[in-house]
């Protein structure tokens, strides 16, 4: 099977925009706009599906082999033949699209270490400088012969501290919470 061109285009679109340095614009559109962009589709995955039934897959799916897989995956066999050979249909056109994905050419294409944008851009976006950390660096002191930087402790006084927690226990001893057991028995009587 031969991918579409529609999708060698997008995917060469992509490959291409994602070498290039990225400009970014900001545009401001309203939703009407938008709205006719979304709904013209540039490609579909229904072009790497067989165009025709009469293109046989590679490899047949024998229904043994479904049900092996429906038990590794811990869902129902199929209760009728008719419902076993739809599964059967599904998992060879899943298995094609795959097979589509796997032909891409990624010669060049660096993999992501993570799922986050990895341009420069985006890389300098999350760098912390100098400018970031000058209120932290403000605020400690130079201390002692070799002048070593000391952070200043804040003391932060807030209402929630104020508040007096013994009040609200039912029985105390001096700064402390009783806590009643429940065992009517001491240790040691009988």
């Amino acid at each position: 099977m031969t991918t579409c061109a529609s999708y060698r285009i997008a995917l060469w679109r992509s490959i291409t925009h994602s070498t290039r340095p990225l400009t970014t614009r900001f545009m401001t559109t309203n939703s009407s706009t938008a709205a006719s962009i979304l709904e013209k589709p540039t490609w579909s995955v229904r072009c790497l599906l067989p165009s025709s039934p009469s293109s046989a897959p590679t490899e047949k799916i024998t229904p043994s082999q479904l049900h092996h897989l429906l038990r590794l995956s811990a869902l129902p066999l199929p209760i009728t033949p008719e419902d076993e050979a739809a599964m059967i249909n599904t998992l060879q056109s899943q298995l094609q699209f795959v097979r589509a994905v796997q032909r891409v050419d990624t010669t060049g294409v660096e993999p992501l270490r993570a799922i986050r944008d990895e341009t420069t851009e985006a890389r300098e976006e999350v760098t912390i400088g100098l400018a970031e950390l000058q209120e932290a660096l403000d605020k400690e002191v130079r201390i002692g012969h070799y002048q070593r930087a000391r952070r200043v402790r804040e003391t932060i006084e807030s209402e929630a501290e104020k508040w007096n927690a013994l009040k609200t226990a039912g029985k105390t001893t001096g700064r402390y919470f009783v806590v009643e057991s429940g065992k009517n028995d001491v240790e040691g009587t009988e």
